[in-house]
């Protein structure tokens, strides 16, 4: 199949993904209807492009398909800064709090961290590199550490709060921060696939790009920030997916495995579109919200991650 009927395919999937999500178990009027599911139907699509858009950036510039900025602990960061909210301000204070105002704090706190975290891939051999994957690991764990110690200490009540908010939320997308998200993530997608020729050369290693035109270190550093921006927008808006950008991207290079970006980009967020919407659509109107998305969603990740990382061993 060429990547042009590829994509018309997977484009139809997705249409069908979002018509079946407008349109099923409808009961209400279309006026309520249209605008309620919208905004959701909106926030899924956004979160769908981040997340596989900036695991294909992420694994990119670090030259490893397993690697994801989920895999790397930002899951953990954003889970520490709302045990710490939580334990700092009171299980009341901070549901008082503005959604907005967390957006912005969340956000703003995890896109330093990951330019501090990921800063290191600006180093010229390859050894930063293992240095910052084992950096991003250890740190994982600490964040873990912190957060389950500072849970053991917080009243049962409050944590509720913290449970509630740990995991990706679909089903209520905030309006206010909808507006906020969407052009910041839309500017942040378009910059990247301006990248996608940059990107193959940089993947092709820092001699060969160097010798190619390009200055490695300096697409890195776009990527990277790219990347910081795409992942913290999305985890500050929804929470955290962990494995759902290793599982769309993995998907990607099974279907179609291709080196060049100009595909990989579209077939990635299409399959991410298709998978969010479609199984947000299955879960809320056939299986009656039993299961939250995320938690499939990791499940079947995280049997890929392995699967992976098995794979790996054995060449």
């Amino acid at each position: 199949m060429s990547d042009r009927n590829l994509l018309l395919l997977l484009s139809g999937l997705a249409c069908l993904a979002m018509f079946g999500f407008m349109t099923l178990g409808v009961r209400a009027p279309w006026g309520f209807v249209l605008p309620f599911r919208g905004e959701k139907l909106v926030a899924l699509i956004l979160v769908a492009l981040a997340v596989s858009t900036s695991t294909v950036l992420f694994q990119t510039i670090s030259f490893n398909r397993i690697l994801t900025p989920a895999v790397m602990g930002f899951d953990a960061l954003y889970l520490l800064l709302l045990t710490l909210a939580v334990y700092g301000l009171g299980g009341i204070g901070f549901t008082a709090l503005s959604p907005v105002a967390v957006f912005a704090i969340t956000s703003g706190v995890l896109v330093l961290a990951a330019l501090a975290l990921f800063g290191t891939l600006l180093g010229q051999a390859r050894a930063d590199l293992l240095r910052m994957i084992l950096t991003g690991i250890i740190f994982g764990v600490l964040f873990r550490s912190i957060t389950a110690f500072l849970q053991r200490m917080i009243d049962p009540n409050e944590f509720a709060v913290i449970q509630v908010n740990a995991f990706a939320r679909f089903n209520t997308i905030e309006t206010d921060i909808l507006i906020l998200a969407a052009p910041i993530t839309l500017v942040a997608l378009m910059l990247s696939w301006r990248m996608r020729r940059r990107l193959d050369v940089i993947s092709l290693g820092p001699a060969t790009a160097t010798s190619l035109g390009e200055r490695p270190k300096q697409g890195q550093m776009q990527a990277l920030a790219l990347t910081a921006v795409l992942v913290s927008v999305s985890t500050a808006f929804v929470g955290p997916v962990v494995f759902l950008g290793l599982l769309v991207v993995s998907l990607a290079h099974a279907i179609r495995p291709t080196p060049y970006h100009a595909v990989l980009l579209p077939v990635a967020g299409l399959i991410s579109v298709i998978t969010l919407v479609g199984g947000q659509a299955v879960l809320e109107r056939v299986l009656g919200l039993n299961t939250p998305l995320s938690v499939v969603i990791d499940l079947i990740g995280g049997c890929v991650f392995l699967i992976l990382v098995l794979k790996g061993t054995r060449t």
